[in-house]
């Protein structure tokens, strides 16, 4: 019998970097779920204030095996 996988979209910010976003969102989401098999990065986006990035922003999609 084939796997079957399911995608979930999750939102995550890192002071420090994009790739600590990314990071971030696959620790908190496997609080949740199990199984993570990739996660593919949708959209990069960055908060700036007074000409600096105080935070980097990511929306990911994350795909993990179904029981």
């Amino acid at each position: 019998m084939s796997n079957v996988m399911k995608v979930i979209e999750v939102l995550a910010e890192s002071p420090t970097s994009w790739e600590d976003a990314v990071a971030a969102a696959v620790v908190k989401a496997s609080e949740s779920v199990h199984g993570i098999r990739s996660v593919y990065v949708k959209n990069f986006e960055a908060q700036v204030d007074n000409n600096r990035i105080i935070n980097y922003r990511i929306n990911a999609k994350v795909t993990f095996e179904v029981d």
